[in-house]
């Protein structure tokens, strides 16, 4: 339950789903010394279980344990549906509901891992195992259609296996933005660049070094924050040049101060599945400019609500240029990106659309006589 769109999605199913139609539990390990954990930052209503040896790192005796915990949570539960969420939980959760005789599987892909993670010969194990994990699964969510086209095409379940959820958030009533810039230690009158999300290798922190520094050249008294933490900030705090004009602020719970201080959001991944940060500019009304990769571009429209550019530092620059530099069309970029996220990726929506799903299933399965609306009691 690190910071993130996962964590985030797990959250709004939790609150959002009907208890009357639904007694669902959810199991989670620790996060990493470089991670903030989400329940603790803006879940603290939401009800874990917490598996001990459950961790993103890779440890065999430790996994092990951990597969046998969550065998024996499932045996005393007896779940209808198992839900996974993530690379590494998605793998013990299934092997324990296969183990445990769990009737129904289902996982959601917030991303995948095909590029920019590992090196090809272990990009290839993980494709090979995600296959023998699809085998065993009944239904596979995707949160966006380009990551189940790249899940597809590479052989990781069938079509009729998947649907798509996209996701679906709130975001908390943002300060005024003076108010969010004195929080923040911002200048009152300067251009701000905000990154929100975790500050590791696939998600270029070099390169967004780079956008800044091209940026700066074009625009001066640019200002760019940094929301996140992770096992590359020591580029950022190594930044010299940039100090003065560079904030890093590490894993904050109110986020929303963040994209109220801002006048743009720049991503600059190498992957991504459907960045829930960009879901959280739009709501707040904040364009974005980002790399064009995996589902981005179902959140950022284009030339309406934002920029796209390949994974390119004199794009993604030009591109934060222009916008800083015309106060009408990043006014007009926020107020549709606005509209936008907030008609697609509502809360509300994303309960719904899994409440239909898991009926849907009950349904098929016999264990309800039809599909239940939303609401109504068995």
């Amino acid at each position: 339950m690190n910071v993130g769109g996962p964590a985030l999605q797990v959250s709004t199913l939790m609150r959002g789903l009907d208890t009357e139609l639904f007694d669902h539990r959810l199991y989670t390990g620790f996060v990493g010394p470089d991670e903030a954990d989400y329940v603790h930052q803006r879940a603290r209503d939401v009800q874990v279980c917490r598996v001990p040896t459950l961790g993103r790192a890779v440890m065999p005796a430790a996994d092990l344990r951990a597969l046998v915990e969550l065998t024996m949570a499932m045996r005393r539960f007896r779940p209808h549906i198992v839900h996974t969420h993530t690379a590494k939980a998605g793998t013990l959760g299934r092997m324990a509901a296969v183990i445990a005789h769990v009737p129904v599987r289902v996982h959601t892909f917030h991303g995948h891992l095909l590029h920019g993670y590992f090196t090809p010969a272990k990009t290839r194990l993980v494709v090979g195992a995600e296959r023998g994990l699809a085998a065993v699964t009944d239904r596979l969510v995707a949160v966006g259609s380009k990551v189940r086209d790249d899940l597809v095409a590479a052989g990781i379940g069938r079509p009729q296996q998947y649907a798509v959820v996209p996701p679906g958030t709130t975001l908390a009533a943002p300060p005024p933005r003076s108010e969010a810039r004195k929080r923040l230690g911002l200048p009152e009158n300067c251009p701000v660049v905000a990154y929100v999300g975790r500050v590791t290798r696939v998600k270029r922190p070099d390169r967004f070094l780079s956008v800044a520094r091209e940026v700066r050249r074009a625009v001066p008294n640019a200002r760019f924050v940094v929301c996140g933490d992770g096992d590359l900030h020591y580029e950022l705090e190594t930044a010299v040049d940039l100090s003065q004009s560079m904030r890093l602020l590490g894993w904050r719970a109110d986020v929303e101060t963040v994209y109220a201080a801002s006048d743009l959001v720049l991503l600059t991944s190498d992957n991504e599945g459907m960045p829930v940060s960009l879901i959280e500019a739009g709501l707040a009304g904040v364009p974005t400019v980002a790399t064009n990769v995996g589902s981005v571009a179902e959140v950022v429209q284009h030339g309406d609500t934002g920029f796209l550019a390949p994974p390119d530092v004199q794009d993604l620059s030009r591109h934060v240029v222009e916008l800083l530099l015309d106060d009408r069309l990043r006014h007009r970029m926020g107020q549709q990106a606005r509209s936008w996220t907030t008609q697609r990726f509502g809360a509300e929506r994303l309960v719904q659309d899994t409440h239909d799903l898991y009926a849907s299933i009950a349904g098929d399965r016999g264990w309800w006589p039809t599909p239940q609306p939303k609401g109504e009691n068995r």
